[in-house]
């Protein structure tokens, strides 16, 4: 399994972004859903390394977050609310959230300690990197590519010309991101076996 630990960045200073995190990430595929913790933090229990990547993913383009990505088992059966789950994925999120407050790209990922999970770790690293570079104007056309947009469809949502929907995803790196979205999912599959 894989637990999602995951702290807002600046609490102190900014507006609580937990309810507006939970609303974006309602359409990721968990066994049990995205949930406050405490304060400013939440969580969530997934099996589906695919699922992990998207929820990266999606609070990478944020921006406000610091990423605790756990892998290893859970004790069963699980209880109804995330919070309570305990074993090894939700010990190893803690470590790695920890871990993410400290680095540069505010995510880590803890696993069993062999190579696959520093592998994961950087693809995971490499897409937030990606998102997280993005003007405004690039982040609108990825979110028109992400719901499943043609090049033509997303300019015309956008009121822009194909040329200039072209321009905005090659600066916003759209076919990179494609790419290691695939190579992270890979890798995070290749850590959790």
């Amino acid at each position: 399994m894989y637990v999602l630990t995951i702290d807002q960045r600046r609490s102190r200073s900014e507006p609580d972004r937990v309810p507006a995190a939970i609303a974006a990430l309602a359409g990721v595929t968990t066994v049990r859903p995205f949930d406050r913790t405490a304060g400013d933090e939440l969580q969530a229990v997934l099996d589906d390394p695919e699922a992990v990547t998207e929820a990266v993913g999606i609070l990478a383009s944020d921006g406000h977050w610091s990423i605790g990505v756990g892998i290893g088992e859970v004790e069963l059966p699980l209880p109804e609310q995330t919070r309570a789950g305990r074993g090894q994925a939700f010990e190893r999120a803690r470590e790695a959230v920890n871990s993410a407050k400290t680095t540069r790209y505010h995510l880590s990922v803890v696993g069993s300690g062999d190579a696959a999970d520093g592998h994961a770790q950087t693809a995971l690293r490499l897409l937030v990197r990606t998102a997280t570079g993005r003007s405004p104007a690039g982040r609108e056309a990825i979110r028109e590519m992400r719901q499943g947009h043609s090049q033509s469809e997303a300019a015309a949502t956008l009121g822009i010309t194909p040329q200039a929907i072209s321009q905005r995803l090659q600066a916003a790196d759209w076919h990179i991101e494609e790419d290691t979205r695939v190579l992270a999912t890979h890798l995070l599959d290749v850590a959790h076996r």
